[in-house]
């Protein structure tokens, strides 16, 4: 039996590295500029924390985005915990970074799409971890109206938004 470099893996544990020294760097010193994320992750995971309504109404996958407001942001080895408003109700996640399923922050067009067996069974070519840099990222609707922050409103808590996001619409 030969030994083979599992190529696949190891650029999933990159990449996860990569998101961790990204929120790490949000969690001391906040979002710079325009800077925004989109986090789809699997709600099922077994470690994944999250209300029971949020995974009773999010089965599958959940999609969040981490602008305007959100707290409590703790970035760990195995994940992060991060507060967001759903709708005026703030709710603690824990998301590990294994759950992710793709990590996007349109104000550079940089994103990460991590595939599993079973997306590669249905429709992808034989990559795991298909890292993109996307040539535009279409804007995304908030569903419904929550508060908005003017640069005069922004307190030291520096507020920020969730937004839920249905990415059924940007898929071919």
């Amino acid at each position: 039996m030969s030994r083979s470099i599992d190529y696949g893996n190891l650029m999933h544990e990159a990449m996860r590295g990569l998101i961790q020294k990204v929120l790490r760097d949000v969690s001391e010193n906040g979002l710079p500029g325009a800077h925004h994320f989109f986090i789809t992750f699997d709600t099922s995971h077994p470690d994944a924390e999250l209300a029971d309504w949020l995974s009773d109404r999010y089965p599958g996958e959940m999609t969040v985005v981490m602008q305007h407001w959100y707290d409590n942001l703790d970035v760990g080895d195995d994940g992060f915990s991060v507060t967001l408003n759903f709708g005026d109700a703030p709710e603690p996640l824990f998301i590990p970074y294994d759950a992710i399923k793709t990590f996007v922050d349109p104000s550079v067009e940089f994103g990460l799409r991590f595939e599993t067996q079973e997306d590669e069974d249905e429709n992808i070519g034989p990559t795991d971890l298909v890292p993109t840099t996307t040539a535009s990222v279409p804007a995304v609707q908030p569903a419904s109206k929550t508060r908005t922050h003017d640069a005069e409103e922004t307190s030291e808590d520096d507020a920020k938004d969730a937004e839920i996001v249905s990415l059924d619409s940007f898929r071919k």
